[in-house]
């Protein structure tokens, strides 16, 4: 009797995590994992933080081993494009034209960055950061006094920011907004990121956008379209990623700003799930689908997947949770507060930065006295209560906002 084949295509975090958790609870069936990355699985953190500032190494940021993949017989493929799924036949099509069948398939493709169309994007010198290999070309642009032009501020934008101004570049960033992450954070706590990166030496232009890149071959002048002309380097383009559903799309499969699953990760087909980036999962604590593009998404999106995959019962509720460091400050982000969907921040702190240091406080997104997000800033230990009040919060329960603002009274207590 054939051995049941499990087929993932992306092999990155989620997909590479996936495959181990097949392992883990007993699968003994065929599973390949197909990505078209040239490298084996890696995390993608590293990418605009260790990497750049020389202080994580290549080894550190691959998920398992070199030699993990055969000790546990899954086929790993990379370098290796995926061109059609034939859900009727159940097939994977390969680039080559093999065609690979499978019993259950995992859809974790990911995302790929937003390109600048204006003329002169084509240029050499422009970087976008989504792999391996051009992590690597931007470390080598950031060199001591390099002119390095940022194009969005958002958390990919300020992190390569922030490690360019450590290189000693000089670093300025193009953002249409008003202020850095302010779609993501509010007025609030953006502010807290522009005067920090203006304290360390970097200069933003805001409510601008980008007319035209210039050089002879290679970038040397970025135009603004409020006609200021910026000389540039290098420029490293960070305008957001699109979830990457083509497959998905020309299956047939339900899509919505990525991949539509329910609560078990399961696309509309039965025999195909979907995780990590290009996941618009249902999530039953905030009673709607959300889409999450933060390394814990793919970490515990792809074992949950998985074991649905198994036909075991999962529900992935998980808070959407990230991370970033720049400079002195490290945060942690719990919730989900969308745009205009809170009336108001609490700080639980003091969030002025004195003297270019990050100050250390917590921030929650508040509405109607729940709390549905909360940030801590150079504040550890302190993500499992923060999740308690947020998954208290979005269960309907409030809080008292002056105890909750007051680092006085332990955050375990505002909910017993």
């Amino acid at each position: 009797m054939a051995r049941s084949t499990f087929v993932i295509v992306g092999a990155g975090l989620a997909g590479a995590k996936a495959a181990q958790t097949l392992r883990e609870e007993g699968f003994a069936g065929r599973v390949v994992l197909l990505g078209d990355d040239t490298e084996r699985p890696y995390e993608r953190p590293p990418l605009s933080k260790g990497l750049l500032l020389g202080s994580a190494s290549r080894h550190d940021v691959y998920v398992h081993d070199a030699g993990w993949y055969d000790a546990n017989d899954v086929e790993l493929r990379t370098a290796t494009r995926v061109t059609g799924i034939d859900r009727d036949a159940r097939q994977v099509t390969l680039a080559g034209g093999e065609r690979l069948g499978y019993d259950e398939l995992l859809l974790s493709t990911g995302s790929t960055p937003r390109r600048l169309d204006v003329p002169g994007a084509d240029l050499d010198g422009v970087h976008y950061l989504r792999t391996l290999a051009e992590s690597d070309r931007i470390a080598a642009a950031l060199t001591e006094e390099a002119r390095i032009v940022v194009i969005g501020a958002g958390w990919i934008g300020l992190e390569i920011a922030a490690a360019a101004r450590r290189r000693g570049s000089t670093v300025t960033v193009v953002e249409t907004a008003d202020l850095p992450l302010q779609r993501v954070l509010g007025d609030e706590v953006a502010r807290v990121f522009a005067d920090l990166h203006r304290a360390n030496g970097v200069t933003f232009h805001f409510g601008v956008g980008v007319q035209q890149l210039s050089g002879s071959g290679r970038v040397s002048s970025v135009l603004l379209t409020d006609g200021t002309r910026l000389p540039a380097d290098a420029v490293v383009v960070g305008v957001g990623i699109r979830p990457d559903t083509r497959l998905a799309e020309a299956a047939g499969l339900k899509v919505d700003d990525g991949i539509v699953t329910d609560a078990r990760l399961r696309t509309s087909d039965p025999h195909i799930h979907a995780a990590g980036d290009v996941a618009n999962a249902y999530h039953p604590l905030l009673g709607r689908h959300v889409r999450v593009e933060h390394w814990a998404n793919a970490l515990n999106g792809g074992p949950a997947a998985a074991r649905s995959m198994l036909g075991q019962q999962v529900e992935y509720a998980r808070l959407p949770y990230f991370y970033s460091d720049q400079y002195d400050l490290g945060m942690e982000y719990s919730g989900w507060a969308a745009p205009e969907g809170y009336d108001r921040v609490v700080f639980r702190g003091d969030p002025t930065v004195v003297d270019g240091r990050a100050p250390e406080f917590v921030a929650f997104w508040v509405r109607d006295g729940r709390v549905l997000a909360g940030m801590n800033v150079n504040v550890w230990d302190v993500t499992d209560p923060i999740q308690a009040l947020v998954r208290a919060g979005h269960g309907g329960r409030g809080v008292d906002l002056d105890r909750l603002a007051d680092p006085a009274v332990p955050l375990t207590d505002l909910l017993a």
